[in-house]
């Protein structure tokens, strides 16, 4: 297969880890005869010091023609960095909100997923955490709270507020679709998320998650209440597999979920639209302090690169490979500073990225 791939480095410690992220797929291409055309572009602070913006028409461009977006983090210390002495929209934060609404990307992917030896960093009792869990939450990311008309007046002296909550069927089918397929990837089994005991919107979110479950006869659906959800993350979370929610539910939840894993550098995450393209991403910052100096943690980009494989590609067998050697070198005692515990061996983000791609 030629894999088409345009990269954003970003800023901070993203040319870094995106570096590695390339070294691992560059050898999955060798090992499994596919080709990969890669070009890198600018975006956030990287693009304002060149072009004076945070994203160029050029660069929308060219992500638009490629297969899919690998990104490294964007963005640098707001109260240091020149580039927040810029109006809103001219920020590199402003660069990744265009390029969201560009590339039309509606469904955001994050999976929360305990490695057994980094278990020690996970904040729940032992008794929980050595269950282990393996989830993902499929976000709506372009509808709903967050999108709808919202005004504020003053009314007899007093101010008020209103942001109205909408989605219409299609919305809520296309992104349901989204977490049934993916649950056909994974183990088989959607949970979704709502509010449909008080909210008309969690209602008619339900009715037709219902319908495209019919579609769907090997998918198990179950629903729960938000609420209700929030809890479970905690207290028992190996329950979950994917769970399905709208745009301010999943905000919440995916940022609970990451919480649970005990280290944010091993988050990758997916943004994707209706065809097979996705931007791909670590769930992390752009981490200046640490720039440059070859210290930063790569795996959470290097996951991002095997969602890529896996949703953007179909290549499930690459996918695997790569998951499978993150967890043979974190079973090894191979660390970064982050996940760093006694009797393992510290190296550093290129180190890390090599014995990656050895273990492919």
């Amino acid at each position: 297969m030629r894999m088409n791939i345009v990269c954003i480095p970003g800023d901070g410690i993203g040319p870094e880890i995106v570096a590695q992220a390339n070294r691992v797929l560059d050898r999955v291409a060798v090992k499994y005869g596919h080709e990969i055309e890669r070009r890198d572009i600018l975006m956030g602070g990287a693009s304002i010091d060149v072009h004076g913006v945070p994203l160029t028409d050029e660069a929308v461009a060219q992500a638009k023609a490629a297969d899919a977006v690998l990104m490294g983090s964007i963005g640098g210390d707001a109260n240091t960095s020149p580039w927040y002495q810029l109006p809103p929209e001219k920020r590199p934060e402003a660069g990744l909100l265009r390029i969201r609404k560009e590339l039309k990307l509606f469904a955001n992917l994050r999976p929360a997923y305990l490695y057994q030896e980094l278990a020690g960093a996970c904040p729940l009792k032992e008794e929980i955490s050595s269950a282990g869990f393996d989830m993902l939450i499929m976000r709506e990311l372009t509808g709903g709270l967050y999108f709808g008309e919202r005004h504020t007046t003053v009314e007899n002296g007093v101010r008020r507020a209103v942001d109205t909550l909408t989605y219409d069927e299609n919305e809520i089918r296309r992104i349901a679709v989204k977490a049934f397929d993916v649950a056909r990837k994974r183990r088989g089994k959607v949970t979704s998320v709502d509010k449909a005991n008080v909210l008309d919107s969690s209602r008619l979110w339900r009715s037709v998650v219902n319908e495209v479950a019919k579609a769907y006869p090997d998918v198990e659906l179950s629903h729960m209440l938000v609420d209700n959800c929030a809890m479970q993350l905690v207290k028992d979370p190996a329950q979950f597999d994917v769970i399905l929610t709208e745009n301010m539910f999943g905000d919440i939840l995916s940022d609970e979920a990451s919480m649970v894993t005990g280290s944010i550098g091993m988050l990758s995450s997916a943004s994707l639209n209706d065809t097979k393209f996705g931007l791909y991403e670590p769930s992390h910052g752009s981490a200046p302090d640490i720039a440059g100096r070859d210290i930063a943690n790569p795996i959470a980009t290097v996951l991002s690169a095997a969602m890529m494989l896996r949703y953007t590609f179909d290549l499930d067998r690459e996918a695997d490979a790569v998951e499978q050697a993150v967890r043979q070198v974190l079973k090894e005692g191979w660390r970064t500073a982050d996940i760093m515990s006694e009797g393992c061996r510290l190296v550093g983000c290129r180190r890390m990225g090599e014995l990656l791609a050895e273990r492919i």
